[in-house]
């Protein structure tokens, strides 16, 4: 089992979830019944490596709380089992996401013929600009 599939299973046994109430389509059945899910982990609890925590950290942004906290809330079905489903995949997405090394930057090489066309255009920039400004009647 890899390092990714370990932590998104140790975090889908840690999380709790809370049935709360829903907006949006269901008519009345929306006012009757909570099937929204709000899924909370506690990510101090993962024991991540500093990177993989911060960049976890980063891709939560604001669902994350001061006190390590992630609250992931999901309404956008009508059923609680579907909404709950939709949490954790979403919980497993952003883990996956965090344990992904961003790709480094290549550095663009410009070879000599590019070099002086941009020089080559440069020049004629600061030729038109040169040609403004004041008009003197010499």
């Amino acid at each position: 089992m890899s390092s990714v599939e370990d932590t998104i299973g140790r975090a889908q046994a840690l999380a709790t979830e809370s049935f709360i109430a829903s907006a949006g389509p269901g008519g009345q059945n929306v006012n009757k019944v909570a099937t929204a899910v709000q899924l909370r982990l506690n990510v101090y609890a993962l024991r991540l490596t500093p990177p993989v925590f911060s960049r976890l950290k980063e891709l939560a942004g604001s669902r994350m709380t001061s006190r390590g906290e992630l609250v992931l809330t999901a309404r956008k079905f009508r059923t609680q089992e579907a909404n709950r489903t939709d949490a954790r995949e979403r919980l497993a997405e952003l883990l996956e996401e965090a344990h992904k090394l961003p790709e480094k930057r290549a550095k663009t090489r410009l070879n000599r013929v590019g070099k002086t066309q941009r020089l080559k255009g440069k020049k004629l920039r600061g030729q038109v600009k040169a040609g403004r400004g004041k008009v003197r009647l010499d």
